[in-house]
């Protein structure tokens, strides 16, 4: 009923019309095939009830009290409440009271000159002043509930709309620095480069002429890679920070790593390859700072008595990072999504801006990072980095 409302009231009006039809056989004793059909016309507004609820009332209220005033029915007294609720719910309180002083002004003016006796005058005084009451208060806690729910749900897209505004903001934080240390890695690199051309321009004597061009080639192209790659990183960045140039850690770096963890009060015991300074410069400060990041969140959030593993393995074709602690980890978080319009509850892991960063780090060097609690107890975050080796 709620996807075709239609449907709904037309089945209000056909069980209405059956109970108008009831009344005829055991009130009416003559053929009254012409009441039917105003009974009929009659209940045939309430199918345009929610799509137009200001139609539906001023079309019902004519002939509700034709209806009564013909005593050939029951359901016009019964249209008229549900308009007062529709107009309460669907167009708000001021069109409700509106339509309400008009039907009460004009029931008791039928009731004083009608025509029933005092007994049954009462009766019909009583019976529609608890039904146009009743269809009120349902009215005013129908449309109470239905702003209540509009509310939380511009509230839950709002604060949807923050936590996706905070991501972009962590995730643009960590290419900014993630192209600073690239800048680094890879401007020595083809630093490198450029001067190992310049200097095979001149060693080389078969064909002189020949492999001097072609080395000044090579020269002058990685020249002008690297001042273009420079330029986009700095679009990149798009910082004035005056930060001084530091050596960048290596995975090399990580027992050193450990050894202050250890003395701010976390133990930490590292397992790593003896190859690793065979890895990339720019693989080997992303597990550096995996590792340092993911050490950083047990010291915060896994409790005093809390030790943590580092493993660093290396592969033939990638390199895999594992911190395990012992400690309690990050709480779980209940976060409100909606799935075609339907708001529900769920249960995800927290994803702070650290997790964030982590997991943009190994996407940018072609890997794949999970992080989550483990069964025992404690926390996981494992990487999968993949990595051509120096030789």
């Amino acid at each position: 009923m709620r996807k075709h409302p239609m449907v709904g009231d037309c089945f209000v009006a056909l069980l209405l019309l059956v109970v108008d039809i009831g009344f005829l056989e055991f009130v009416l004793e003559d053929d009254w095939s012409a009441a039917v059909l105003l009974n009929v016309v009659a209940v045939a507004p309430l199918t345009i009830r929610r799509k137009h609820p200001l139609w539906f009332a001023y079309l019902a209220l004519p002939l509700g009290l034709l209806q009564g005033t013909l005593a050939v029915g029951v359901s016009g007294i019964i249209v008229n409440a549900i308009a007062v609720y529709t107009l309460v719910v669907y167009t708000g309180r001021r069109s409700g009271v509106v339509y309400l002083l008009l039907l009460i002004a004009i029931s008791s003016i039928q009731l004083v000159t009608g025509g029933p006796q005092d007994g049954e005058n009462n009766a019909t005084t009583l019976i529609l002043t608890v039904s146009f009451a009743f269809c009120w208060v349902l009215g005013e806690f129908v449309s109470a509930r239905r702003a209540y729910h509009a509310e939380v749900e511009a509230r839950l897209h709002l604060l949807e709309t923050e936590r996706d505004q905070a991501t972009r903001i962590a995730v643009a934080q960590e290419r900014s620095r993630i192209s600073r240390e690239l800048h680094d890695v890879v401007a020595h690199a083809v630093s490198v480069i450029v001067v190992q051309a310049d200097g095979a321009s001149y060693a080389v004597r078969s064909n002189p002429e020949l492999a001097e061009r072609a080395v000044r080639t090579i020269s002058e192209t990685g020249r002008g890679a690297l001042a273009e790659l420079r330029r986009l990183l700095d679009v990149l960045r798009n910082d004035d920070d005056q930060e001084p140039r530091v050596p960048q850690p290596t995975a090399g770096s990580l027992a050193e790593l450990a050894e202050r963890m250890t003395a701010a009060g976390l133990p930490v015991s590292v397992d790593l390859d003896k190859d690793l300074d065979r890895l990339p410069t720019g693989v080997s400060l992303g597990v550096y700072r995996i590792v340092q990041e993911s050490l950083t969140n047990v010291l915060k959030h896994a409790g005093p008595q809390a030790r943590a593993t580092v493993s660093v393995r290396l592969e033939e074709s990638e390199v895999e990072v594992e911190v395990l602690d012992n400690g309690r980890g990050p709480s779980l978080v209940g976060t409100r999504t909606r799935v075609n319009g339907t708001t529900g509850l769920t249960t995800a892991l927290p994803g702070g801006n650290g997790l964030i960063g982590m997991r943009e780090r190994a996407n940018v060097l072609g890997g794949r990072l999970t992080a989550g609690p483990r069964p025992g107890g404690g926390w996981r975050v494992h990487a999968r980095i993949p990595v051509r080796l120096e030789t």
